[in-house]
């Protein structure tokens, strides 16, 4: 081949593949005769220039564009003499391996452009002008233009706004200005700063210059817009005012900070509790201390740590217990509450006796009340747990000038049972109704009488809590400022259950029952749950009962509602002190404001009238704690637990028997109590007659503004249609007291 011809080939290839192998032409072979002519060699070189062109452009398309991208490359002749190198056997013309295929050539051409990537810049986030500030702290607010002024090619307009019932106004060359300037005057206007100094409201004149400067009235200089949002946003976000954003929220809330009210009543904040505690605090600390129980049936405690400070939660789930720790830092750091007392209901109106509260506990007492009551019965078990067993637990605790620091447990009981007909007993010796929150108010009333003893001597009388009564019929009365709360970890059974638990509250009640709201009810004998009254069920009789007519006992609602009539001192103390009444009632799960207000008191108070004073119809704040008791689905046991300020242990009950389970009389019955009433009768003084010589029905038939203001809660029961209160055998209280 002539130096000539092979440059020639040489130079087509370079063409088709820079700095790669040499390729030969397809008839080439070393060692033959060059070809007849240079231009067959050109036309095959050409060949493999075209396929190796099909290759680029596959491999010049990238990023789904369609463009194609033409590259003009230069060449450099070859300065070194001829030197052919035979190519391997195992690579065709093409520089393809048919073993092992070699990496594309044209992944990216040598002078393209590498494709442009997204710078992303930083964004710094823009403060806030006063209007978007106002509008966080106070919602729905209306601004409004109170004039425009001046020449149409410079107006000047002035627009107000009214916050907390007080207008404030704001001027500017446009409306967006106007509306900024009186934000900041309505922000200048309560914002409190470190140093104290309070900015006072902006007074805009006839004629502004902004030229000028505006000073303060307490020589403190007068900050523009932008720089009052950075002193807020900063204090909101400050670990150092904590009380700050606790106001800040509170603003927002349009209430002071110790409530959160909408129309006069209380309103649930929009945010969850976990949230909102985040939001308020900085230092929030949640922590899994405990969990209790088996694996289905397990209870989880959460500690929240804030400032300090820790508040416990438990619930069924972690969550649920991080939301009930949450709502306890709330009510006790901010007295937020999320009780579902605090929505608005719509047959639940204001106390009689105080216009300007509400029906709720405030939510920290309601929490106290509650803890209380499971640590004393914690307790007060150990020794037995063989008795801790229980599906209702119930408490009450006391209060002197609603001091909970230093609150007093009165009575701890467990119980869900009524005794069986075949245990009634003639001389007062038995528990009729073991159920727990009538243990409770049967253990106050042995509480009662232990401080009327203290009476009986002069040296103890000033650490009773009854006092002498000299301006009244009765020979004594409770200290002012004391106050009883009742405790029960479920609604009572009767009306205030008788609802779904996940039932909306609409305007029309669509329950199919609905006709029976509000009912008497009965409980069932040995067993659990209610029955309606029957019309035709008056009185039952002690030899009905004996040949195996059920014996009927009124359900605990039916019997709170008549304490609160009554009072929880029962008919033998109404003839020494005055009516004692219930001040709240805390349940520990099935809370319906609706129903548990109808139960108690809201469903005679229409019917209700002729009261000899001082009874009247009182009705006990309601409030929900906020780790709720789970629902137990494990059965009843036949037993109940019962306890008193100033035991030393205590006692067991039989609930189907009515006696301990040794067999003894429990301290807590009518016969016990009598004996404690002869007592009093003959050792207090004040007391006009000395000595009992009725027996115990007769006696209690004495006592007359009791008895009528009872005869009237019946009547009350009845107008309502409601049904009729069921009574004992009257051969249960004809028994007389011991010689």
């Amino acid at each position: 081949m002539s130096y000539r011809c092979w440059l020639l080939s040489f130079i087509a290839l370079k063409i088709a593949v820079k700095g790669g192998p040499i390729m030969y032409p397809v008839s080439y072979k070393p060692g033959r005769a060059c070809y007849k002519s240079c231009h067959h060699a050109m036309r095959v070189a050409r060949s493999s220039f075209c396929y190796q062109r099909q290759q680029f452009y596959a491999a010049s398309s990238y990023a789904g564009k369609r463009s194609r991208l033409f590259v003009r490359r230069r060449f450099t002749f070859p300065s070194l003499p001829y030197n052919p190198v035979s190519a391997p056997s195992d690579i065709n013309m093409n520089g393809y391996n048919r073993k092992s295929p070699q990496k594309r050539r044209y992944e990216m051409p040598k002078y393209a452009a590498a494709p442009k990537k997204k710078i992303c810049k930083e964004r710094i986030p823009q403060p806030k002008n006063t209007v978007a500030m106002l509008n966080e702290l106070r919602h729905g607010l209306i601004y409004k233009l109170e004039s425009q002024t001046g020449p149409v090619h410079a107006p000047l307009f002035t627009i107000s706004v009214e916050v907390d019932g007080q207008k404030y106004l704001g001027q500017g060359r446009s409306k967006k200005v106007a509306r900024i300037e009186a934000a900041a005057t309505a922000l200048r206007s309560f914002i409190q700063f470190k140093d104290g100094a309070v900015l006072s409201p902006l007074k805009p004149a006839g004629n502004l210059d902004f030229t000028s400067d505006e000073h303060l009235e307490n020589g403190i200089e007068n900050l523009s817009n932008q720089k009052l949002v950075e002193i807020i946003t900063s204090n909101l976000t400050s670990l150092e005012q904590p009380t700050l954003r606790l106001q800040m929220f509170c603003m927002s809330q349009n209430v002071s900070k110790s409530a959160i009210t909408v129309d006069g009543q209380k309103k649930v904040p929009d945010k969850g509790p976990v949230m909102l505690l985040y939001e308020l605090f900085n230092d929030v600390n949640f922590e899994c201390i405990n969990i209790d129980g088996a694996q289905n049936n397990c209870r989880f405690k959460m500690t929240v740590t804030i400032n300090e400070k820790k508040f416990d939660g438990t619930g069924p789930s972690k969550k649920t217990a991080k939301n009930a720790a949450a709502k306890a830092a709330l009510a006790s750091l901010c007295n937020i509450s999320y009780s579902p007392m605090v929505v608005p209901q719509k047959n639940v109106p204001l106390p009689i006796d105080d216009k300007s509260s509400s029906m709720e506990l405030p939510q920290i007492h309601a929490d106290t009340i509650g803890r209380l009551v499971l640590e004393k019965f914690m307790e007060v078990i150990k020794g037995q747990e063989a008795y801790s067993r229980r599906k209702v637990l119930a408490g009450i605790v006391m209060t002197e000038n609603m001091n909970f620091c230093e609150a007093k447990v009165i009575s701890v009981s467990t119980g869900t049972k009524c005794v069986s007909g075949e245990h009634m007993s003639v001389n007062g010796a038995v528990l009729n109704d073991s159920h727990a929150e009538i243990v409770s108010r049967r253990c106050l009333l042995k509480y009662l009488y232990a401080q009327l003893d203290l009476q009986c001597n002069q040296a103890t009388a000033y650490q009773s809590i009854f006092v002498r009564n000299t301006d009244g019929q009765y020979p004594y009365k409770l200290k002012s400022g004391v106050h009883f709360h009742l405790y029960i970890n479920t609604a009572p059974c009767g009306d205030a259950r008788i609802f779904s638990p996940h039932e909306n509250d609409t305007g029309v009640d669509k329950h199919p029952n609905r006709k029976a709201r509000g009912q008497l009810r009965t409980k069932i004998e040995s067993g659990e749950g209610t029955i309606p009254v029957k019309s035709s069920d008056g009185i039952q009789t002690w030899d009905g009962v004996l040949q195996g007519q059920r014996l009927l006992t009124m359900s605990c609602s039916d019997k709170i509602a008549r304490w609160n009539i009554v009072g929880i001192q029962g008919s033998l103390l109404s003839s020494i002190i005055e009516p004692v009444y219930l001040h709240s009632i805390v349940l520990g799960s099935l809370l319906h404001p609706e129903h548990m207000y109808r139960a108690v008191c809201g469903r005679i108070e229409k019917s209700i009238q002729g009261l000899p004073p001082p009874y009247h119809l009182n009705k006990p704040r309601l409030a929900l704690v906020t780790s709720a008791e789970p629902r137990n689905q494990a059965k009843a046991p036949n037993f109940g637990i019962n306890w008193t300020i100033g035991d030393t242990e205590l006692e067991v009950v039989n609930s189907l028997t009515g006696r301990t389970i040794g067999g003894q009389v429990s301290r807590i019955t009518k016969q016990a109590f009598f004996v404690k009433y002869g007592f009093l009768m003959a050792n207090l003084p004040g007391i006009l007659v000395r000595k009992v010589t009725t027996d115990y029905g007769q006696t209690k038939a004495n006592v007359k503004d009791y008895q009528i203001a009872k005869l009237e809660l019946f009547s009350a029961f009845k107008r309502e249609d409601l049904g009729s209160w069921l009574k004992k055998p009257i051969e249960q209280d004809e028994f007389g007291l011991a010689e």
